[in-house]
């Protein structure tokens, strides 16, 4: 961040990089995580005939979603605070 900001990074542009970043990470861990449910269902159904799990494109979109707010929400103070960093602190501590 300190480079960044030394050759003329504003503050937004770290803001929007920061939330980016936060935004990407979460919505790839809510993939595995949508991954690994639908493997778990389909295991589920497999091993019981009793119980008959489904997976539907709405409760997907929903996980993805909740997944990628998770990363804005909680990333949004961090952004907040590296964008706020004048140049020279953030570089005394790369």
């Amino acid at each position: 961040m300190g480079i960044r900001k030394a050759v003329g990074a504003t503050r937004r542009d770290i803001l929007i990089q920061f939330l980016l970043e936060a935004i990407v990470l979460s919505f790839a861990g809510g993939l595995v995580g949508i991954m690994l449910g639908m493997a778990g269902a389909s295991l589920i159904s497999s091993l019981s005939s009793e119980l008959a799990t489904s997976v539907t494109a709405s409760t997907v979109a929903l996980a993805a979603g909740v997944a990628s707010g998770v990363g804005l929400v909680f990333g949004t103070y961090p952004a907040m605070r590296a964008a706020r960093l004048r140049p020279i602190e953030a570089l005394r501590y790369e």
